[in-house]
């Protein structure tokens, strides 16, 4: 299927769409990211990830656009030429109050929970699996004796982390119990995440494409987790990678190959360079 308004404005997940666990984008990826750009398309960072952590990827693939963040409740652009740092140009945080009732309610399930706080790494002293999340996220954490006592003030995450498949078996009872109180996602097969109400890639990208003057029956998205649902469903051309939950590929218009074959530079090819075929 080609698309039928040209695409304008590319919005990329990183966790399990551009990056598998060996936190490596393919050589294909980097590729077809090449030509994306030289077609004069704009390429932006839609992640769950800190700026800090997804900053690197966006300069390791020559982005020069903002990166949406923490879900969408961050939106911050690049560091300037001159050294100075990117502008923040959105953020949306929830309250420490409902931050700490995320952090009990998660820890009732089984979960481990951490805060992100001014694009801060916040664990609590004690958790074993600090070593890994530093890993993956590429950021070193502030460990605190008390992490209810450090939600005293706006919280922009908390992302709990607990065997995989566990969130997603809390989701819907983690949804209904902060209903209208904070937004509920999941990430990744191990991390529940909790931001402020209503916040998502979606919103966030939306506003990016006003911005940039572009409908957003010309953007395209790639994603592969619940936390990308409202992004792929928003969009003109949603694209869910191959192996995403059956809820994610109904919300998409197209479902590309899985990670492990390229599907993100797969959904490019076809979709923007025209080439190849997503069937």
């Amino acid at each position: 299927m080609k698309p039928r308004h040209p695409i304008r404005l590319l919005a990329l997940d990183l966790d399990g769409t551009i990056l598998g666990p060996d936190l490596v984008v393919s050589e294909r990826v980097r590729a077809a990211l090449a030509e994306v750009r030289d077609a004069g398309v704009e390429v932006v960072v839609a992640t769950g990830r800190m700026y800090r952590s997804a900053l690197r990827y966006a300069e390791l693939l020559d982005l020069i656009g903002p990166l949406i963040c923490y879900q969408g409740a961050y939106v911050r652009g690049r560091p300037q030429p001159d050294g100075s740092p990117g502008a923040v140009l959105f953020h949306r945080p929830m309250s420490g109050r409902v931050a700490r009732e995320a952090i009990s309610w998660s820890r009732a399930h089984g979960f481990d929970p951490h805060l992100n706080m001014d694009d801060r790494l916040v664990m609590e002293m004690g958790d074993e699996g600090a070593i890994d999340y530093e890993r993956l996220s590429g950021i070193g954490a502030e460990f605190v004796p008390d992490l209810l006592r450090a939600a005293r003030r706006a919280v922009t995450k908390v992302l709990a982390v607990g065997p995989g498949g566990l969130p997603q078996q809390h989701l819907a009872e983690a949804r209904a119990d902060f209903e209208g109180r904070a937004q509920v996602t999941v990430s990744h097969p191990e991390y529940l995440e909790w931001t402020a109400p209503n916040v998502h890639k979606a919103r966030a990208l939306r506003w990016l494409s006003r911005q940039r003057h572009v409908p957003m029956a010309q953007v395209m998205a790639v994603g592969d987790q619940f936390n990308d649902l409202e992004m792929l469903a928003a969009v003109g051309h949603g694209v869910a990678m191959g192996g995403a939950p059956a809820e994610v590929r109904a919300a998409a218009r197209y479902v590309t190959a899985s990670y492990d074959s390229d599907g993100a530079a797969l959904a490019m090819e076809v979709l923007i360079l025209n080439r190849g075929a997503l069937d």
